[in-house]
Order: structure tokens, then sequence, then C-alpha cells
């Protein structure tokens, strides 16, 4: 009787042993959460869900993502890599800004993009992103041979050029141009000029859209950055002194313009080289170099609806004609210097200026001129702001130019909105 009271006793004081390593564990676990919840501003609960990645994967069904293939799944692990160069600069600067790049297939263009960037003064201190709409092998080497910072690839996995013969590729039963889908047995929803999509022209609005969600809410390596990542393309000349330059512009914002949103490396005139004035500049919010922080970010996010309903294959004429203008408050102005830091050198649209042959830069360079005052930043604190108002651009009310309007491409885009954010805090987005 003794031995088995003494061994009830023992069970006993194991279990509540036991109960209380289990509550303790427990507490330690809920603090460590609310110490990483705390460490990002909260946005009326969006982002509350981001303190641990997403398994794109597990939510796929529920966000009729369409289904991946081989290659695409395998781009999509090739996401999780870790940045290279990381033993050449094992340290980011504090209060580093983060550079997206993104690509699609001209070699000829990211190689003079990437050669600029090379002889940015401060590219060693920060993290370089590419962004490839689609994998390719050219373009995907020369990244690989990038040795002056941190670099981290992502490749978007829904890119219609991963998928051969099927949405958001080209599907076997796609309505193509004008068909009639009545007449014609086909899948898909005419444009408001009854055009059918292209997957080849929206590819430019959903990379851009997958990319933005991606980066600010998708990567291990910036989903706590809340400072401002700048924002370039394959066909983007940087100056040496567009970092720096950038930094000050960044800094005098909250001052100097409290009520822009961002700051633009170059003129929104894409054929300006700036004023040359002493003084700083506000304007509507340029396409070529142009850097903001997760604030604004979550103002675009909210806006998914509306960018993803309008008819325009163009991400930037999107943003200009509905999602700035729903901001409800004004212009959205950014801040830029006199002189530009960036220029846009591509002579071609959408995708064009792939192969030797019909590359769209003059004998295979671009001739730039950098003047010993492009070397250094040039931007003076002590400035005043000269502030553009009734610009000409986009506005509200313009209907869009359109290869926007087959509701899978729709779909998909809402879809793209929502993958880094559980169910419950997504419906947001629908609102």
């Amino acid at each position: 009787m003794a031995n088995n009271r003494n061994s009830r006793l023992k069970d006993a004081a194991f279990k509540r042993f036991l109960c209380v390593v289990l509550v303790t564990m427990l507490g330690v676990s809920l603090l460590i959460v609310s110490l990483r919840t705390n460490t990002t501003p909260a946005s009326n609960g969006l982002d509350e869900d981001l303190s641990e990645p997403i398994d794109i994967q597990s939510f796929s069904e529920k966000l009729n993502l369409p289904k991946q293939n081989e290659f695409s799944i395998r781009l999509e692990k090739q996401n999780r890599l870790p940045p290279r160069n990381i033993d050449l600069y094992p340290k980011l600067a504090k209060d580093h800004i983060t550079i997206v790049l993104y690509v699609h297939n001209r070699p000829q263009y990211l190689q003079v993009v990437v050669k600029s960037l090379s002889k940015v003064v401060g590219i060693s201190e920060t993290l370089l992103i590419v962004s490839h709409d689609g994998y390719f092998e050219e373009m995907n080497n020369i990244v690989e041979g990038i040795k002056f910072c941190q670099v981290k690839q992502i490749f978007a996995p829904y890119s219609p050029h991963v998928f051969t013969d099927s949405f958001p590729g080209v599907s076997p039963n796609d309505c193509k141009e004008k068909d009639d889908r009545w007449k014609k047995p086909c899948i898909g929803n005419p444009d408001q000029y009854g055009n059918h999509r292209s997957p080849k022209i929206v590819s430019l609005k959903h990379h851009w859209w997958w990319m933005m969600n991606t980066v600010w809410d998708g990567l291990q390596e910036t989903r706590g950055h809340d400072g401002h990542i700048l924002f370039i393309e394959e066909d983007h000349f940087i100056y040496p002194n567009a970092y720096r330059n950038l930094q000050l512009l960044v800094s005098l914002k909250p001052n100097k313009c409290p009520d822009c949103y961002a700051a633009n490396l170059a003129p929104c005139d894409v054929n300006s080289r700036g004023e040359g004035w002493d003084s700083l500049i506000a304007e509507r919010m340029g396409n070529v170099g142009y850097a903001f922080n997760r604030t604004v970010w979550r103002k675009i996010h909210r806006k998914a609806k509306e960018f993803c309903f309008f008819d325009d294959y163009n991400w930037d004429i999107t943003m200009w004609a509905t999602v700035y203008p729903s901001f409800g408050l004004g212009p959205v102005y950014t801040l830029r210097g006199p002189r530009t830091s960036a220029v846009h050198f591509g002579k071609c649209g959408l995708h064009q200026g792939q192969g030797q042959s019909n590359a769209c830069i003059d004998n295979g360079l671009v001739n730039l001129q950098v003047d010993d005052i492009d070397k250094v930043a040039n931007i003076r604190s002590e400035w005043d702001v000269h502030v553009y108002h009734n610009q000409p651009g986009y506005k509200a009310g313009f209907k869009g130019w359109g290869g926007w309007g087959d509701d899978r491409d729709r779909l998909l885009c809402l879809n793209f909105a929502q993958m880094y954010h559980s169910c419950s805090t997504s419906s947001a987005v629908m609102n």
C-alpha cells in the first residue's frame, strides 16, 4: 500500500511539474510573439499577421491562384534563398535604403544598369533586390555576377512567361484579339476596346504588383523594413550620386515637404534632365527612380481593388489615373533635386530590345554624360521647395488604354494583394 501511495504521489508531482513547464513555455512564446508584433507599426490590422512567413502554397486553393507547374514551384523556392555576397558585406548600414531593380529580358539594358550601379557611391552599404519577370539565363548570369553589394534575386512564380500552355500564359482555348466569344467558343473577357488579353502585355502590370506585395510583405529581408525602398527598372541609368542624393531627400522630406509621399531621382518628364535651380522640386510622382516607405505602401495596398480593376495594362498609368486620386488628399507629390540622378535610356516600349540584332541601344552603348557634379551629392539642405501645380499627365477620369479586361487577370491581381495576409485580414483589401 505504501509503495502504491508513493507512486501516486510521484505521478501527481510529475504532472504538476509538467503543467508548470508547459505554462511557462506558453508564456515565453506569447512574450516572443508580442515583441515581434510590436517591432512593426500596426496598419489597422492589415500587417498584424506578418510576424512569420506564410507558405503561399498552403493558401493557393483558398486564393484561387493558378495551379503551379514544376518550374513555377522551383522559382518560388529560389525566392527563399538568402542574399548573396554576405561574406563580402556582412552588415547593412543602419537606416540603409533598399534598392529594388525589376527586369524582364533585355540583357544589354541590364548590363548598362548594373555597370552604373557599380559606380554609385554607398552602394556597398545596402541590399539590392532584383525582381525577374520570368526566368532568362542571360539575365540571371548578369545578376549572379554582381559583387559590389548584397544581392537577392526573386522570380515572379506566376509570370505569364513561366506558363507555356495555361493561364496566366497562353491557354489553348483563349480568345484572341477581337474574337467574339459568343460566335467562337473561347475563354476570356475583352477590354473596353473589344481586345482580348495578351499575356506578354499583362505581365507588365502583374509583375509590378506581385513584386510590390512580395517586397513589402513577403520577403524575410524586407518585411520589417519601415524605411524607404528605391525602385528602378532595367532601362534606368543611375548616376554615381543617386544613393547619397536619395538619402538627403528622404531626410529633408518631413520638414521641407511634409505632404510629399515619395522621393524621386528624376523628373516625371523622362526627357528632362532637371531645371538646374538652387531649389528642391515637388511635383507629381515619376516612374524613374522613385522611393517611398511602408506607410505609403499601406495606402497603396488598401486600394488593391482600384488597381486591379482599372482597364490599363500599365502599372504607372493605373497609379496616376485611379490609385493616387483615390487617396482623396489632393495631388500626390514627390520630392526631388533640380538635377537628375537617374535617366530613362530605353528607346523601346514593352518587352522589346531583347537580343543583339534588335537591341534598343545605339551601337550597343548608352552615351550619357556624367559630369563631376553628378559624382557627388548635389542637394543642399538650405534650399527652398518649388512646387509644380496643375501638371499635365494622366489624372482621375482617364479611362485607360485597355489590355486589362479579363476577369482572370483581375482576380489574379487581387490574389497577389492577399497572398501574404491571413484570410481574416485580407478581407480588408476587398472593401
